[in-house]
């Protein structure tokens, strides 16, 4: 969810490296199939050092067509043929529990520990693909998440942290990383490039700072970088990733990971929900699966603070509650991380629903910790997952199969999801025995 208060206060930041990282992994594994991808995190690509020489080449044998090297007795050609088909989880307590079969897509088990390895990959292969990304250029994305300001950071992406404000301000990280890019595309090409668009200022302000956009173009050229956070400034034009605008993320999931599902479960299934971000995983496999079978069933399941269920069961972004245009900026807080957004994108606006539920915070910590009992140690949107997996159990009844996604496990959420004094100082302190805390039929158990 893009931070909104104290308690969701993630830190936002904005990552930049240049593209020889996708490059190195795409030319080195020489794609044993297509639709093996190249390995990059989901909240930004990381830096490699390589040979622009070699990239090239590289680039042009994976992209037309060259002759695989990696065998076909299940050894993965590098790190690209170990993304996706991931396995697919019964998860044995709750299908014991509801009468139904519930199945987790163990994302977790790609090289990169998250679903978000499907979608980078994917935007670089397209980026490349049309040419809006060039070798030697700058990637460049915006994030919230856990991944980018405890991983990316420590394996060589350049971040920079940003204070949490709207999407519709010119600083928030989605709007900086754009501007990142613009930036490396103008001093790439020595032209002017509008670095502070006026769409995302106030008509007074954009006025007042014409100026300063002028200025600031003046400085990317003469001094190479106005983002000098340990960047030469010799990039190859810049390319801004936009997952949550980004339709390659949706094609990621729509060419991938529905595709597996429908295999895994041999077509049997009556129900797929999982909850959404960007909306790429949700709309993607519910657009796949509703295609070969309409009757098939697909929900979200929503965290505090986010509109979108709402929107799906009102049509509205704000509660019952609250009248339209009253509502508070940031009314809301939340421990889950990467779930939940108070606006449409483009990826979900694909997604084909037939309701939603609301989730709550302790309903994912108290789910989390259950499924410790049988060895799956996830972070909060996979537990958030399986809170709305046993919501459709419920609803559908017994006798039905049920798949979410598992996003991603809990080690990148030791500080505050898996942390006992942060839960405990917000009164979130895991107490249940079994699934009562999801009431019903399970308040006795």
């Amino acid at each position: 969810m893009e931070p909104s208060s104290s308690r969701a206060a993630t830190t936002a930041f904005v990552a930049t490296t240049t593209v020889v990282l996708a490059m190195v992994l795409l030319i080195n594994t020489r794609c044993c199939r297509k639709g093996s991808y190249a390995k990059a995190d989901g909240d930004a690509q990381l830096r490699f050092e390589s040979t622009r020489k070699g990239c090239i080449a590289g680039l042009a044998n994976w992209l037309w067509g060259g002759k695989s090297s990696c065998v076909n007795n299940g050894v993965k050609d590098g790190v690209i043929g170990a993304i996706g088909n991931t396995p697919l989880i019964r998860i044995r307590s709750l299908s014991e529990a509801t009468g139904c079969e519930i199945f987790g897509k163990a994302e977790f088990l790609n090289p990169g520990g998250s679903v978000k390895d499907r979608v980078a990959v994917k935007m670089i292969e397209e980026a490349l693909q049309s040419g809006d990304l060039q070798v030697g250029g700058l990637v460049t994305e915006g994030s919230a998440g856990s991944t980018g300001s405890q991983i990316l950071e420590a394996l060589g992406a350049t971040v920079e942290r940003v204070r949490p404000v709207s999407i519709t301000h010119k600083d928030h990280f989605v709007n900086v990383a754009r501007r990142r890019a613009l930036e490396a595309q103008a001093n790439s090409r020595q032209d002017t490039i509008d670095l502070c668009p006026s769409y995302l200022l106030e008509t007074s302000e954009a006025i007042s700072r014409g100026t300063e956009r002028l200025l600031l173009h003046k400085k990317v050229h003469e001094n190479g970088s106005h983002f000098a956070r340990g960047f030469d400034g010799k990039f190859q034009g810049g390319y801004f990733a936009n997952q949550f605008e980004n339709l390659a993320n949706f094609r990621a999931h729509y060419e991938g990971t529905g595709p597996e599902i429908w295999k895994q479960t041999g077509g049997h299934l009556d129900a797929f929900v999982a909850a959404a971000g960007t909306g790429g995983t949700l709309a993607g496999i519910s657009c796949y699966l509703k295609k070969q079978n309409a009757g098939i069933k697909c929900y979200l399941i929503d965290p505090p603070g986010s509109g979108l269920f709402n929107r799906v069961t009102r049509g509205v972004m704000y509660a019952r509650e609250e009248a339209e245009g009253k509502r508070l900026k940031n009314p809301f807080d939340t421990i889950t991380e990467g779930i939940g957004i108070n606006r449409l994108t483009e990826n979900f606006k694909l997604a084909q629903l037939d309701g939603a539920f609301r989730g709550s915070d302790r309903e994912a910590v108290e789910m989390s910790r259950f499924l410790l009992k049988e060895g799956l140690f996830l972070g909060s949107s996979s537990a958030m997952n399986c809170v709305g997996a046993v919501r459709v159990a419920e609803l559908l009844g017994p006798g039905h199969t049920i798949v979410t996604i598992l996003c991603d496990g809990g080690a990148r959420h030791l500080s505050k999801f898996h942390n006992p004094d942060y839960l405990a100082a917000h009164g979130l302190a895991p107490s249940a025995k079994g699934l009562e805390f999801l009431g019903g039929k399970f308040a006795d158990s």
